[in-house]
């Protein structure tokens, strides 16, 4: 239960990054649907104008997906495993920037992707903001093992 409950969901987003490392998730792809939305909601635009919105919502994901990431992990950590938060957050930060270097590396062998640095940094900024966010929403109370942080009404009573 616990494995399902807390290491599926980032093992599962792990994956899911993984299958958008793939061809599926080039910039020709994800043209495909966004260039015809954004000229639908931005008729007015031009197409640079297009090209430049489409690359900051492709970094925008970046950013995003490895925030989820780190979020998922740091749940996992400090649910579960009962990690101190600043122990889960530096554990979950690491295993997010190394999926992201290793993300990078496996899109360089994709003939229709290329490896980026600068998206490793997206990816480990995406990751801190979503450390913090979880260390200051609450993340530095140490939970019972199968209590879900996210859910305060779920806490056993005492007394």
């Amino acid at each position: 239960m616990a494995f399902a409950r807390y290491w599926l969901p980032p093992l599962g987003w792990m994956a899911l990054i993984g299958v958008m490392a793939s061809d599926m998730g080039s910039a020709e792809h994800s043209a495909r649907i966004l260039v015809p939305v954004m000229t639908w909601l931005l008729p007015w635009a031009t197409p640079d104008q297009i090209a430049l919105l489409h690359a900051l919502v492709r970094k925008l994901g970046h950013l995003t997906e490895y925030a989820i990431l780190a979020a998922l992990w740091f749940r996992g950590l400090v649910g579960e495993r009962r990690l101190t938060p600043a122990t889960s957050a530096w554990v979950a930060l690491a295993v997010s920037v190394a999926w992201a270097v290793l993300d990078e590396i496996y899109q360089e062998t994709v003939p229709s992707r290329t490896a980026s640095a600068w998206d490793v940094m997206i990816d480990a900024v995406g990751a801190t903001l979503a450390v913090l966010a979880a260390r200051g929403r609450g993340g530095n109370r140490v939970r019972p093992s199968g209590v879900d942080p996210a859910y305060p009404a779920a806490r056993p009573r005492t007394g």
